[in-house]
Order: C-alpha cells, then sequence, then structure tokens
C-alpha cells in the first residue's frame, strides 16, 4: 500500500529509532501483500486512497476502513518495533498476538484521511511484550487498543 508507514516509541527505554524500510519490515515480519500494511516505520502516514480494495465492499455507498484492517495495521506496526528493536538476534522470529484488549473504534477512517500509528511498550517480560496503541486522524484519535504478543522461533 502506498504511503503507510509506522511510529514505534518505547516508555520502558526511549531510544533514537532509525527508519525501517519495507526490506527491513518484510525481514522482520512475514506479512505479505494484500496483507502486509505497513511500508516504512518511523512516523506512520497512511493515506487512505479510495483504491484500496476493501472499499469495494465495505460500505461501497458510504467507504469506511474496516476497523479489523486498523487492528491489523496497529498490530503490524508493533510487530516490526518487537523485531527491529531486538535486532539481529531477532531474525527468525515471529510475533504471535496474544490478546488484543480494550479496542475502540472513535471515528470512522474514509478515503483522503492520513492515519498515523503510534504504538508505545508497555512492558516487556521474557518472551511476552505489551503495547499500547493509537491510531489518530488530524491529531484525533480514532482507534486504539492494548496488545500482548509472544515471540517465538519460527
Amino acid at each position: 500500500m502506498d504511503g503507510t508507514e509506522a511510529m514505534a516509541a518505547e516508555t520502558a527505554a526511549p531510544e533514537t529509532v532509525d527508519s525501517y524500510d519495507i526490506a527491513q519490515i518484510m525481514r522482520a515480519i512475514p506479512h505479505r501483500y494484500p496483507f502486509l500494511l505497513v511500508d516504512r516505520v518511523v512516523e506512520v502516514v497512511k493515506n487512505v486512497s479510495i483504491n484500496e480494495n476493501f472499499f469495494q465492499g465495505h460500505f461501497p455507498e458510504h467507504p469506511v476502513m474496516p476497523g479489523v484492517l486498523i487492528i491489523e495495521c496497529m498490530a503490524q506496526t508493533a510487530a516490526v518495533l518487537v523485531v527491529e528493536s531486538l535486532g539481529p538476534d531477532a531474525r527468525g522470529k515471529l510475533v504471535y498476538f496474544m490478546t488484543i484488549e480494550n479496542a475502540k473504534f472513535r471515528k470512522p477512517v474514509v478515503p483522503g484521511d492520513q492515519m498515523r500509528v503510534h504504538v508505545v511498550r508497555e512492558k516487556k517480560r521474557g518472551n511476552i511484550w505489551k503495547f499500547h496503541a493509537e491510531a489518530k486522524v488530524d491529531g484525533k484519535i480514532v482507534a486504539e487498543a492494548s496488545y500482548a504478543a509472544m515471540i517465538l522461533d519460527r
């Protein structure tokens, strides 16, 4: 998808995050078209275009980005944060989401919107990571959720 980027931040140990390009993302997570929703990680900018295939069947008269895809975009952003922050030791690992809690959708995301995804690592214990993610349009939260994920070998 054109125009997709991601912003990742950590609360426990803030660090400067280099920009992650599509090649790094594809090495970090196994998702591929049409489910790879993140093209670059540093500052997420997802320009929502009417050309997205899901708009054809999701309320064609009043197109709205499906909430499940917003959640997936936030989850993929968190997965890239995990793998890239672990460095070379994470190669070959998968991020399996265990829980998605307190998901809230506050406003529809429609064609023409620019969605920014913000992910914060809240906790890490062993191979279990917890995150909070927000999707924003024009600086206003349109969706948010908390996630837990387990990092395992492929």
